[in-house]
């Protein structure tokens, strides 16, 4: 997996599709030599462009400056001469930094950062580069990791100061590469509250093309993902370059043309917002960063960083097994609700068949509003009168398992923890603090705070049978003291997640942040699924969950049936269509089942048993994009918006599931023909479609298709269960 070439110092992790190639040049400057299609292993300095003419600094000294403001960096410095982004800053005294290469190690196994989530796992070979800064002292280790059989290259940065005087780092980045050419789309996903993960791809244009979060978490407005592709990339074919963070606080991502027409593609935490003092023989781990190359297009790609979270990632119980079906309060009553109420829902969610009961906000203080009570985890027994234990015994009764919410980072102002103790939220010493949804930010870098709230959770965790947590974070930090705040209070969430599954790793955590804020692989390592977004609409759904799948592994994704009118939007669509869509995803029930129509109640015991009988699919089989939810004008031309479509395939491709949405009926329009993909060419694949029995061949359905007629009505579906003979 990965060879060492001595005579060339040439290093090459090869993956099963691809090879990432490194070269230490003279001096010990560490380059970036080729990242592409598999190739076996040889000399490629000449792509390095180094001696025709002499352009080394050993035989042309005063070119130095020119030298290091093109060469092909693999972790570029500040301050010496490559005015391009660097990938680290050194602030002692002035901003230059100089690594060069000392030694290397390879090894099987691999690196894991500390107090950070990180990919786990067996079957993996790491490349580890240990470089110098010789004026300071300053030790950095590259770590490169490939695990056997998936077309990624993990990185890593770990730091360590070996002089005599401490240092102040103002960025480390995780990953950069320099690529040898110009001829790049960038794809991006963007968004609002509610509007998450709205894929983005423009071409790349000389200078730098940037997102990024400073809000002290990964963000509704950016994912920490993009996309390097060809023009002609689509779905299944050409070139994709991947990069993602597993990390869910600040971050920047960003592509610069430069002037000899290289694209530096780099990833890591967000600069503006960093600040670390690492003092004599202290230490700093930077987040990992997961590059993936895929020559099978976007869907490639994706299947890619999907196996690689499912295997080497997440660590939760659930990550293969089975999960409920659960129906969660909110959008039923919000904050108004009593004992009597939840046990109606209960009732009836039972009666259906819906496995677990969630109690969303609103059950602890005297939470009657969101201008309140946040930091009192005490149940309100105004609402809840004798706690907890009555509606769990009803629950638990009716043979349903318990979830409850929290929002454990956050205190409101009209509090008993803030009365106690003001100092706990985040704040600036003479400086009013900024409200947002009338509530303060807990000081999680402090010790003493997570302890105050740990032992509030507790007390409920030991007291009733919770089983399921989602852990929300409503609003963004503002009145940080220093940019040395945000990452240990990130590092204090993570601190705060790992006790959990470690004293408790029987409960299935659901993570959230209004939404989507923090729908990012860093939560993955502790939560096996996230809330996607608040918008709970059939129809924005098919974009927040498309754009989560170019990255993220569809069985993360939190998705509900709701209510219609929506609650975000008013529109009205068919309660088939709102299972069918919910079904990408993990699936459960967001409204008030006792108030559903006769017939809508009749179809949830089967939406239930079909779930469960494709589940698999969705957490352990390949999915293949097949139509595209975006406008023709936005991400992809190629397509139109007017429907989407997708396939979940199981591991040996005997098993499948197709799913297809009209999302604009059109009159007078003919059949519509989708070709499937992923299936076995051979095989016979039997179904039903509009009450008839079909048998073909998987190479039939992926170049001849399947004929759906023009459906009645906007949003209207057809889900297909698709089996070998």
């Amino acid at each position: 997996m990965i060879t060492y070439l001595e005579n060339e110092r040439q290093f090459q992790l090869d993956t099963p599709h691809a090879s990432y190639v490194l070269t230490v040049a003279e001096e010990g400057y560490l380059l970036h030599t080729y990242w592409g299609k598999r190739i076996a292993p040889q000399d490629l300095t000449d792509l390095l462009r180094l001696s025709d003419p002499p352009f080394v600094p050993a035989k042309n000294e005063r070119e130095r400056a020119s030298f290091l403001d093109c060469a092909p960096f693999d972790f570029p410095c500040a301050g010496i001469g490559d005015y391009r982004e660097p990938a680290i800053v050194l602030e002692d005294g002035a901003f230059a930094c100089d690594l060069r290469y000392v030694s290397h190690r390879i090894y099987n196994g691999k690196y894991a950062p500390r107090c950070l989530p990180h990919t786990w796992g067996n079957g993996c070979e790491t490349l580890e580069i240990l470089m110098r800064d010789e004026p300071t002292g300053l030790e950095v280790k590259l770590h490169y990791t490939v695990f056997e059989g998936i077309d990624a290259v993990i990185r890593s940065v770990s730091l360590e100061n070996c002089g005599s005087r401490d240092l102040m780092l103002r960025r480390v980045l995780s990953a950069s590469v320099d690529l040898d050419d110009d001829r790049f789309e960038m794809i991006t996903l963007y968004g609002s509250w509610a509007r998450e993960r709205q894929a983005e791809r423009l071409p790349i244009r000389h200078g730098k093309q940037r997102i990024d979060s400073t809000r002290g978490e990964s963000s509704h407005q950016y994912s920490p993902f993009f996309a390097l592709v060809r023009p002609e990339t689509t779905e299944e074919s050409g070139e994709a370059y991947g990069f993602t963070l597993i990390y869910s606080g600040n971050f920047t991502a960003q592509a610069e043309l430069t002037q000899f027409c290289q694209t530096r593609a780099q990833i890591g935490i967000e600069a503006g917002s960093f600040a670390h003092c690492l003092s004599t023989e202290s230490e700093f781990d930077a987040p990992e960063a997961v590059l993936v190359y895929s020559e099978d297009g976007l869907g490639g790609m994706s299947r890619t960083f999907h196996r690689l979270f499912t295997d080497h990632l997440i660590r939760s119980k659930y990550r293969y097994a089975e999960r409920p079906v659960l129906i969660n309060n909110w959008e039923a009553t919000y904050f108004d609700f009593d004992l009597e109420k939840l046990k109606t829902i209960a009732d009836e969610a039972s009666r259906l068949g819906i496995e677990l009961f969630v109690l969303d906000d609103g059950w602890f203080g005297r939470r009657d509003s969101d201008n309140c009570s946040l930091g009192d985890w005490v149940p309100d027994q105004r609402k809840l009168p004798g706690g907890l234990k009555p509606l769990t015994d009803h629950i638990t009764g009716k043979g349903m398992r318990f979830g409850l919410w929290f929002e454990p980072e956050m205190i409101s102002p009209d509090s008993d923890l803030f009365r106690a103790h003001p100092d706990y939220a985040v704040g600036i010493e003479g400086r009013p603090r900024t409200q947002s949804r009338a509530q303060y930010v807990l000081n999680y870098a402090r010790r003493d705070v997570r302890d105050a709230v740990w032992a509030q959770m507790k007390e409920i965790l030991d007291t009733v049978p919770v089983s399921y947590i989602k852990w929300d974070m409503n609003r963004q930090l503002t009145e940080v003291p220093s940019p040395a705040f945000y990452h240990p209070y990130m590092l204090g969430v993570y601190q705060m997640l790992e006790r959990l599954v470690t004293e408790y790793p029987d409960i299935l955590l659901e993570s959230c942040s209004g939404g989507g804020a923090r729908f990012d692989p860093g939560m993955l390592y502790y939560s096996p699924q996230i809330w996607a977004s608040d918008d709970t609409d059939a129809k924005e759904r098919l974009r927040i969950q498309y754009g989560a799948s170019l990255f993220m592994p569809p069985s993360a994704v939190g998705s509900h049936v709701s209510v219609c009118p929506n609650h975000a939007t008013g529109r009205i669509t068919p309660f088939e269509t709102r299972a069918n869509v919910a079904m990408f995803g993990t699936f459960g029930y967001e409204l008030n089942v006792a108030q559903l129509s006769d017939d809508e109640k009749a179809q949830i015991p089967a939406q239930i048993a079909r779930w469960h009988s494709i589940s698999r699919l969705i957490r352990e089989g390949s999915l293949y994009r097949l139509g595209n939810p975006f406008a023709p004008t936005g991400f992809a031309a190629q397509q139109n918006a007017d429907y989407d479509a997708w396939i979940f395939v199981s591991a040996d491709q005997s098993d499948a599931v197709f799913t297809y949405v009209q999302i604009t009926a059109e009159a007078n329009m003919k059949s519509r023909r989708i070709r499937l993909a992923g299936l076995l060419p051979d095989a016979v694949y039997a179904y039903e479609l509009g009450g008839k029995a079909y048998q073909k061949t998987g190479a039939y359905l992926m170049q001849c298709g399947v004929m759906l007629a023009n459906l009645w009505g906007d949003m209207t579906s057809v889900q297909l269960r698709l089996r070998t003979l």
